[in-house]
């Protein structure tokens, strides 16, 4: 049995860190569900820039948009949107025999709305009314001005995967975000059932203090806060508050291990797929990761329900000098400012691939 399925046995979901058109035409995201068990996915700016970019796939669908005017972001929703909803209908049996827990996509808000309250709420319902999908998520950060945006686009319906989350207390504002929405759906007469995950960053963390610590530290930071998170996770679904809404039907807002990918070349290739494995949990893995755990990788410990020595590896580098509450809020900043950049880069790539298929189709190189 390929670990990848041992993995959902245990109650794990594995979801693609990767969504492109060469993927869905060539079957291989069929081949990933049907044969390493993957039940869902995610997308990001990054993604799709590499996608347009480096292959052809797109062309004819640039083209097309092109000679009906699209451009800039219109253009790019429209092409992410035909992928979304490819993608979305392959998982969408998944979708239906878990009752809504798994066969998910995602798509996010344009990253310049991270500190845009009102500017996330609107295109989230707007992008999700778009999709026409039930099976998909809409990306909202859980900054400070996307936290009231989360509460507010669960109360209207919309689907969410709160993202850019770096800390236990990241994750905690987006639960009650979470929360204080399904309750406004309770208590306004609504369906409490609206699909919700919390995507804590991890990989990013280690890689911030790499050469900044002593080596039996090295690469362990990240397990610890999502250690340190997980337990949080636990408590709450352990609550009376929890446990109230969960009696009117509410389901649980599941942590996502997000950034699972190794970025330390000397360290497993497979390092953070093994540590968190987790039941109740879903990891969003970047193919070449998936690959490489469907090939050697192995279902050692569960990660335990308190956290396991979380908390004294977090103290342990409090005394070399981490200050995890200081560098959870940059981590968050430079993930922000990332994403801006990601999708600057991912607007420039559709002009430029715009102009390309365009000046072929006037050459009469149109295929």
């Amino acid at each position: 049995m390929k670990a990848t399925q041992r993995l959902h046995d245990l109650g794990q979901s594995l979801w693609l860190d990767n969504i492109t058109r060469e993927l869905l035409s060539q079957g291989t995201l069929r081949h990933y569900i049907d044969e390493l068990s993957v039940t869902g996915l995610t997308s990001n700016p990054t993604i799709f820039d590499h996608a347009i970019r480096n292959a052809d796939f797109y062309d004819d669908a640039i083209r097309r948009k092109v000679d009906e005017g699209k451009s800039g972001e219109e253009l790019f929703f429209e092409l992410a949107m035909e992928d979304l909803r490819e993608a979305a209908d392959l998982l969408r049996p998944i979708h239906d025999e878990t009752d809504g827990v798994d066969g998910w996509v995602s798509l996010e808000v344009s990253p310049f709305l991270a500190y845009d309250t009102d500017g996330s709420i609107k295109a989230a319902v707007e992008l999700h009314a778009r999709a026409e999908r039930p099976n998909l998520f809409i990306k909202i950060p859980g900054t400070s001005e996307g936290i009231p945006a989360i509460e507010e686009a669960i109360f209207k319906g919309v689907p969410v995967n709160v993202t850019l989350l770096f800390s236990r207390e990241h994750y905690m504002a987006a639960a009650e975000a979470y929360m204080r929405g399904i309750e406004r759906r309770v208590e306004a007469g609504l369906s409490p059932n609206i699909g919700s995950v919390a995507s804590l960053f991890i990989s990013r963390w280690d890689k911030a203090v790499a050469g900044k610590v002593p080596e039996e530290l090295q690469n362990r930071l990240g397990i610890a806060v999502a250690g340190q998170t997980y337990k949080a996770y636990q408590d709450l679904l352990a609550s009376r508050r929890w446990s109230r809404l969960a009696g009117a039907g509410a389901r649980p807002q599941r942590i996502l291990w997000a950034s699972t990918g190794t970025k330390d070349p000397e360290a497993s290739d497979v390092l953070y797929i093994e540590a968190l494995a987790a039941p109740g949990t879903v990891n969003t893995i970047p193919e070449k990761t998936l690959l490489a755990f469907a090939d050697h990788g192995k279902v050692k410990d569960v990660l335990p329900v308190d956290g396991g020595n979380a908390e004294e590896t977090l103290d342990r580098f409090a005394k070399v000098g981490v200050d995890s509450a200081a560098l959870s809020l940059e981590l968050q900043r430079e993930g922000a400012v990332s994403f801006d950049k990601s999708w600057n880069e991912l607007i420039d790539t559709i002009a430029s691939r715009s102009r390309i298929v365009g000046e072929s189709s006037q050459s009469g190189g149109k295929r």
